[in-house]
């Protein structure tokens, strides 16, 4: 088992370059299945998640490349399977984004049901609620679900009934094809959503409203592989901005789109943090004392991101003053409280609120990563314990962050990732 082991105290100092957005690449890797031939995608993040979804595309029959460091060749042309295997499935829920170009490209698909996962019920029925107006018929059994238009799919106007991303991307994804016009309303609004949609365009796809809760699609006839340069990752970015603020150090994250970061930047500068954009693609944000207090509530976007909830957690553990987060988006995402609880965390969960009562001090414990998210704030967290902090579970956080510890200690973290037995 490996472990973060870090000594806290030090405060971050430096710059770290973000990698691309992993909620970004992985429904731009599985719409590659759309195109006739080979696409390039660039600044493609070294992510457990995108070997997932790429294990899932070769088992489809796609040669799937690594192209240098940051390039990924996705070449679907020799895709004639319309069912990956379970047990590449179950690992990760975000393969189910494979469902609507397999539907819209070969117009049938096989998938087992995905399984809830560790924050909370992530169900699909609005992605087949999407299918289904787009003329597919569905038919679940077994642990699986089946999704067919042998006859191709027709336009209609959908409402999901939730902003969901998953579903907002699948529907996208299904219509481009179809006939005639598709019109999602109530559509997420995410970064990720538009960057698939950008994606989807320079193939050839009509698409207009991307990041606005009405998406519309004129169904095209065919799509063409393309080059793509994926977003930066939000989430990467904020992290380390709340690093700088947990720490009392100053950071530097480099290859940004500010734009996206606004809700975390608002947050951290009612904390008393300094944060301002440097240029168009840099953002830096600096703390000097303990941060103030505030209240958080997780929405969807353009609201605070529930992705960056465990970390804004971590920072009012040691900030002057009670506040409350709520977490509006899963029910389950307060796995973490325990853990900070055993390094001296004040937290009292209520319902869907959790109330942080902030304290000067934390210390050193041994703790878990529950999930991806979970395990970033741990570490955030220990950088401003006193003592030793040995974090496990570090397969979370290899899930969404490449590199996450030789960044910290980049940073200037004593920080090492050890095996013990």
């Amino acid at each position: 088992m490996e472990i973060a082991r870090i000594r806290g105290g030090l405060p971050l100092r430096g710059k770290v370059r973000i990698e691309g957005s992993k909620n970004a690449v992985l429904p731009i890797i599985a719409a590659s299945i759309l195109a006739d031939g080979a696409c390039v995608l660039r600044d493609v993040p070294r992510l457990d998640d995108v070997n997932s979804i790429r294990d899932v595309m070769l088992s489809l029959g796609a040669d799937i490349r690594q192209l240098g460091a940051r390039s990924m060749l996705c070449d679907t042309s020799g895709i004639r399977s319309s069912e990956p295997p379970y047990e590449l499935v179950r690992r990760m829920r975000a393969s189910f984004l494979v469902m609507g170009p397999l539907l819209a490209k070969l117009g049938y698909a096989r998938m087992s049901l995905p399984g809830g996962c560790a924050i909370g019920s992530r169900p699909i029925d609005l992605h087949l609620k999407g299918f289904v107006q787009l003329g597919a018929s569905v038919c679940l059994g077994n642990g699986y679900v089946q999704v067919a238009a042998p006859r191709g799919l027709y336009g209609n106007r959908i409402y999901l009934d939730y902003p969901s991303v998953g579903a907002t991307e699948n529907t996208m994804m299904a219509a481009v094809l179809a006939r005639g016009s598709t019109f999602i309303e109530n559509a997420a609004e995410e970064p990720e959503i538009v960057d698939l949609a950008n994606f989807l365009s320079n193939m050839g796809a009509d698409i207009r409203g991307a990041g606005t809760n009405l998406v519309r699609i004129d169904g095209v006839r065919r799509l063409q592989p393309v080059e793509y340069t994926v977003i930066p990752d939000r989430i990467e970015a904020g992290t380390y901005l709340v690093a700088a603020a947990i720490s009392g150090g100053e950071v530097f994250v480099e290859n940004v789109v500010p734009e996206h970061l606004k809700p975390v930047m608002a947050k951290l500068r009612e904390t008393g943090a300094r944060v301002y954009e440097q240029n168009e693609t840099a953002v830096a944000a600096s703390a000097g004392r303990r941060p103030l207090a505030v209240d958080i509530k997780t929405l969807p976007y353009p609201g605070f991101p529930t992705d960056m909830q465990p970390q804004m957690m971590a920072l009012m553990c040691v900030a002057c003053g009670t506040s409350i987060i709520t977490e509006s988006v899963f029910e389950n995402r307060f796995m973490h409280v325990p853990e900070m609880k055993r390094m001296g965390a004040h937290i009292k969960i209520e319902g869907r609120s959790a109330i942080v009562r902030g304290a000067p001090r934390v210390w050193g414990a041994q703790v878990k990563a529950t999930d991806l998210r979970a395990g970033a704030a741990l570490l955030l967290l220990a950088t401003r314990a006193e003592g030793v902090t040995e974090v496990s579970g570090l397969e979370h956080i290899d899930r969404g962050y490449v590199d996450f510890v030789p960044k910290l200690r980049s940073l200037g973290v004593d920080v090492e990732r050890v095996t013990v037995t």
